[in-house]
């Protein structure tokens, strides 16, 4: 009877301790820990192909791909990569040097194609996007001053929808580069708060995420092993 006594008055103030731990880890991790979830319960509350505005997108009827010969870049130029699509009933090749610059030319004859102007990129948005007829404002934007919420050295016109929306076009490419629902732009700042990266969004492995993550997993493992710790019988009742 002695021993057990022993037993127990030995492991009561280590007990104690941890769930003095275990309280203070709490009021530390818990600020965190809401946030995590109220970002992670928004992020998954719409499908990603609707955060990522791709139900917005109507599909271009397919059209076959005509392959002339044709010269393209001349030597020394630099080319280091070549896309080919079909714009407007015509082969299109978009060239991105190696320096990242990018220009459409025509893929039959080589000859250069002018870059859109804001009545090109408006139309295309008018005739790709679902609701794209109701254009609010459309501003161009250098390759090295693009939107936060598009992130890419690429210039492009934004066309900002009625709804919202900002689509992104290519200035120099004449493609549709970006859609941006406001789910998304919401989405994107969630999910900034949810590595807690607000500046680029996209470093998920850095110090002070991890020391969170760490006492919070440190917090969980204390709270587990305070389930297993053993309560004194309450008096009986007079």
């Amino acid at each position: 009877m002695a021993r057990g006594m022993k037993t127990v008055s030995t492991r009561t103030p280590l007990m104690n301790r941890l769930a003095k731990w275990h309280i203070w880890l709490g009021w530390l991790v818990g600020v965190p820990i809401i946030m995590w979830l109220g970002t992670g319960l928004l992020m998954v509350s719409r499908p990603i192909e609707e955060v990522r505005g791709e139900h917005l997108r109507i599909a271009a009827e397919p059209a076959p791909l005509e392959l002339p010969g044709s010269t393209l870049a001349a030597p020394g130029t630099g080319l280091k990569e070549m896309r080919v699509t079909m714009q407007q009933g015509r082969a299109v090749a978009i060239l991105t040097t190696l320096t990242g610059e990018t220009r459409r030319v025509d893929f039959a004859t080589g000859a250069a194609i002018p870059a859109l102007d804001a009545a090109a990129a408006r139309a295309l948005v008018a005739a790709r996007i679902t609701g794209g007829g109701k254009v609010e404002r459309v501003t161009l934007f250098p390759a090295d001053r693009t939107p936060f919420d598009f992130r890419r050295p690429l210039a492009v016109w934004q066309v900002q929808l009625a709804d919202g929306t900002n689509v992104y076009v290519g200035r120099d490419t004449g493609e549709i580069e970006a859609v941006r629902t406001r789910w998304w732009r919401a989405f994107d700042l969630a999910w900034g708060l949810h590595i807690m990266d607000l500046s680029t969004r996209e470093d998920s492995s850095h110090p002070v995420l991890i020391l969170f993550a760490a006492l919070s997993l440190t917090g969980a493992l204390i709270g587990c092993v305070l389930m297993f710790r053993r309560r004194r019988a309450r008096p009986p009742a007079p």
